[in-house]
């Protein structure tokens, strides 16, 4: 009799190499959703759903900044502790007792807020400040008839005043951090 003893083979779940096996697709299968978890969390909206009805739209953008353009219209955007102020300047025949000032986050639809500024005599409006994402916004200023706009670009948080013209911005605020 030979004192050799057979070779004691392991189960399969104690070998290395089954594991690293079943590890690449359990890999795949973890970062698919773990995408899919980003993807729902971070949802971008539609930029446009209706591509006809927005071109058409955009002729009447057009005409309200060429409405702006012939009445000289301007607006400085200031902040005035905790309040957000607008001196309009221009051809009015009267100022409007309330303004609309659109903030529309570049990439964050979810962020946009819509502003109602009240009067506050020789041109001049107010709100409060609301509360935004430090970084660039675009701003929209109309009359509640929408006749007119004002457009621009603006950086928070507001430092310097910015500019709003029609089709333009100009602006003296430096860049912060």
């Amino acid at each position: 009799m030979n004192s050799l003893s057979a070779p004691t083979s392991k189960p399969w779940y104690r070998e290395p190499w089954p594991w690293f096996l079943i590890s690449l697709p359990a890999t795949a299968v973890i970062a698919g959703l773990a995408t899919v978890w980003i993807a729902y969390q971070s949802a971008d909206g539609l930029v446009v759903g209706d591509y006809y009805k927005a071109g058409l739209a955009i002729n009447q953008t057009l005409a309200r900044d060429d409405a702006a353009r012939a009445l000289g219209l301007t607006a400085t955007l200031t902040h005035e502790a905790g309040a957000l102020g607008i001196t309009l300047t221009g051809r009015l025949q009267a100022f409007p007792d309330q303004l609309s000032l659109t903030l529309a986050h570049p990439t964050r639809q979810g962020m946009d807020q819509t502003l109602v500024l009240n009067h506050a005599g020789s041109g001049h409006y107010r709100t409060s400040m609301p509360t935004m994402r430090a970084g660039k916004w675009h701003a929209e200023l109309a009359d509640a008839a929408s006749t007119w706009r004002l457009s621009g670009v603006l950086h928070t948080p507001l430092a310097a005043p910015v500019t709003l013209t029609a089709g333009t911005v100009s602006t003296v605020q430096t860049q912060g951090d």
